[in-house]
């Protein structure tokens, strides 16, 4: 029988090949690693940086790098599992894609990344954008071994056979109350769901632009938004329903509604790469195929409840809050000026708590606060402070209780009841009185400054009366008389 050794030692060195890539596999220890794209890129291409981690879960890390002359353009996962001689091997990963805005050179300079807790540094790159070219797909291995005797080798000519896996992962919109009041927050989550033991390989896809037109449709009008502003998206472990499940939040704020109109949220699209699987997976050639599939969130309303009847129910904010308050002093004189602070704290909408009115009683004056805000947007909650601080004036000595002049009311949804922030704070006042110096210094007006340079005479308004038909009447006879000079002229 003939044989080809020649033919024979390809197939051998191949097959070590294979071998010895298999055995690297199992000895690789758990690492963390950043990849970054390519140096060329066409100015209609995508560049990439990747953040990968083998044997662990990602489970969080900070934010990507700002590229010069590129923007963020949303965030894609993925994850492979490998079982090879009982070996048990695993990689998740995180890729942030820009879309460059312009053609010429650009710069990233080394950055460093934390992920699960671990530091890793990358020296940067310098990446040239050029003009757009033609995006052809093609087989990464057919530069290493020549396809035909790859084919020749493991006797496999046929085209690959693609099947669609039935996915198990769903996207859903959800809110953590059904009901509120006006004014009253409700946390609302966008997430994409995926069961542990699903089959089908997702990857997100052109999720900023998506998470666009998403928000466009669901941002109710009615109410004022709280954004949580979501830019690093990763997988969470969550159980539902006895089920285990990794949730990647796509979108998380606080809607407080304006009125109390319900909150009507439509079912929305989400388009997703869904990959088909070769039927029979090789180590060569393409062994999934690329397709899309859209997923949708089921309707949700949160019903809005009026708030009960109360003089301020027009102007009252809703939450739960507490006092902080503060004085420069609490011995005081007269016609010296001290500061006063009311700080509003808790939860709740803080852009909607207005300043309380000092009471007017002429005992004081008060001006206009400065005022300083604090919103604080974590653990699916919306919380801070808002700080009023005045500057008074006394203007009569004793003793005050300062909650006669400050006070503040608001609904507290959780007791459902209205609640009042009174201030606390006592002072006395030293002095003398400033009352008779608010006289003096009032301007009466131009009337009262001619007082004294008139007469202390009465007169008769009937006299009065006489002296301005006299005058007329002088007035009238001198226009007679130049009217006939003109005309005799």
């Amino acid at each position: 029988m003939f044989v080809n050794t020649t033919n024979m030692k390809g197939r051998l060195f191949i097959l070590l090949l294979l071998l010895t890539g298999l055995t690297g596999m199992q000895l690789r220890a758990q690492e963390v690693s950043v990849k970054l794209g390519p140096q060329e890129i066409g100015i209609n291409q995508i560049w990439t940086i990747t953040v990968s981690v083998k044997n662990d879960q990602l489970k969080d890390y900070s934010d990507f790098p700002e590229v010069e002359g590129m923007r963020k353009a949303g965030t894609s996962s993925a994850s492979n599992t490998q079982i090879i001689n009982g070996q048990v091997s695993s990689t998740q990963s995180i890729t942030m894609s820009y879309s460059p805005q312009s053609e010429g050179t650009f710069t990233l300079p080394p950055f460093t990344m934390t992920v699960n807790g671990k530091e890793i540094s990358s020296p940067g790159i310098s990446v040239k954008v050029g003009a757009a070219v033609q995006q052809q797909r093609r087989d990464p291995f057919r530069n290493l071994f020549d396809r035909d005797d790859v084919d020749d080798f493991f006797g496999d000519d046929e085209p690959a056979d693609f099947v669609d896996i039935k996915e198990d992962a769903f996207l859903a919109l959800t809110t953590d109350k059904d009901q509120v009041y006006a004014g009253e927050g409700f946390t609302t989550t966008l997430s994409f769901y995926v069961a542990d033991n699903n089959r089908a390989p997702l990857e997100f896809y052109d999720l900023g632009k998506q998470l666009g037109e998403i928000m466009k449709k669901l941002r109710p009008e009615n109410c004022w938004e709280e954004n949580f502003n979501i830019e690093n998206i990763y997988g969470e472990r969550v159980t539902i329903q006895g089920k285990g499940y990794t949730q990647y939040k796509i979108y998380q704020g606080v809607f407080f509604p304006l009125n109390d109109e319900d909150v009507v949220f439509p079912s929305v699209p989400l388009k997703m790469i869904k990959y088909k699987v070769a039927r029979n997976p090789s180590f060569f050639g393409q062994n999934r195929q690329e397709d899309f599939k859209n997923f949708y969130t089921k309707p949700k309303t949160v019903r809005v409840n009026p708030l009960p009847q109360h003089p301020l129910k027009d102007v009252v904010a809703v939450g739960d809050y507490r006092l902080n308050e503060s004085i420069s002093s609490n011995t005081l004189e007269t016609g010296q000026s001290f500061t006063y602070e009311f700080n509003i704290f808790g939860q709740g909408n803080i852009s909607a708590i207005n300043a309380p009115q000092a009471t007017s009683t002429g005992d004081f004056e008060f001006y206009d606060p400065n005022v300083q805000q604090n919103v604080n947007r974590r653990n699916s909650r919306v919380s801070g402070s808002k700080s009023f601080r005045y500057y008074g004036i006394p203007n009569e000595p004793g003793e005050y209780e300062m909650g006669d002049y400050f006070q503040w009311v608001f609904f507290n949804p959780e007791e459902e009841k209205y609640d009042t922030l009174r201030s606390r704070a006592r002072v006395t006042v030293e002095g003398e009185s400033r009352k008779n110096e608010n006289i003096l210094a009032s301007d009466l007006g131009s009337f009262y400054d001619q007082v004294e340079f008139e007469k202390n005479k009465l007169t008769s308004v009937a006299e009065v009366e006489w002296m301005k038909i006299f005058a007329n009447l002088s007035i009238l006879v001198m226009l007679g008389a130049s009217a006939y000079i003109v005309f005799k002229n």
